[in-house]
């Protein structure tokens, strides 16, 4: 698979939606995992990231414009043990609950199908990151529908074992912009993972399109010792 540049990537796309890119930065020592989200509506566009518990939720910029809290009101990122979820919707509960019961991050996603926002039917993409042992693995998910038609849904799961240093894969909701908005197809996009965690924190923001962006997660592990490092850029402020 070719090896594509992140940031031209997100520079070339005016939409990508959601988004999640996990991998290993040049070095092979730190696990790096990013999240953004995106908004077309002012409704979707009224969001920040705030920490919680090791990870984060979306919260309301401005309480007073909130009309609908359904599908962006969630908590992206959860912690359980020396696993670090992150999904673009409240399936991250899902799979954190069965998880912690002993069950598999596939074994959660089979619970659960795209949004049921017609009639684009957004994806569900899901990640996990696990560091345990000095090694460091990472698994990604998408449930879409079948060309947009909500009676053929469909589950793919992808496992990246042995992570190559300077190396990621990025998964988004959408192609790109359209209406319906085109899902995302294929498997995760291979993306070069480039410098410590400030640089592609800034660099991956600033090729977000500056209309649509509106939050950005970026987390780095030491794989020797756990210990994570967190940055959280918000275009509200």
């Amino acid at each position: 698979m070719e090896t594509l540049n992140l940031t031209q990537l997100l520079r070339a796309n005016t939409y990508p939606g959601r988004g999640i890119v996990l991998g290993m930065d040049e070095q092979g020592k730190h696990a790096v995992m990013a999240y953004f989200i995106m908004g077309r509506s002012e409704n979707s566009r009224n969001r920040v990231f705030v920490e919680k518990d090791g990870g984060i939720i979306t919260k309301a910029f401005d309480e007073s414009k909130m009309v609908d809290p359904s599908l962006i009101i969630y908590a992206p990122v959860r912690v359980l043990g020396t696993d670090t979820i992150v999904t673009n919707g409240d399936q991250t509960d899902t799979v954190f609950d069965f998880m912690a019961a002993g069950k598999s991050f596939e074994d959660a996603l089979r619970t659960r199908t795209f949004e049921p926002d017609a009639p684009n039917y957004t994806p569900r993409i899901s990640g996990v990151v696990s560091v345990k042992d000095g090694k460091a693995s990472y698994k990604l998910s998408i449930l879409k529908s079948d060309e947009n038609d909500p009676d053929f849904p469909r589950r793919y799961f992808f496992e990246y074992e042995a992570p190559r240093a300077g190396i990621g894969h990025f998964i988004h909701t959408y192609r790109c912009d359209g209406n319906p908005i085109p899902s995302f197809e294929g498997e995760p996009e291979r993306v070069t993972i480039a410098g410590d965690i400030d640089r592609f924190t800034e660099e991956t923001w600033s090729s977000l399109n500056a209309d649509n962006k509106v939050s950005l997660f970026v987390r780095s592990i030491d794989v020797a010792t756990g210990v994570a490092e967190t940055r959280i850029v918000n275009k509200n402020k």
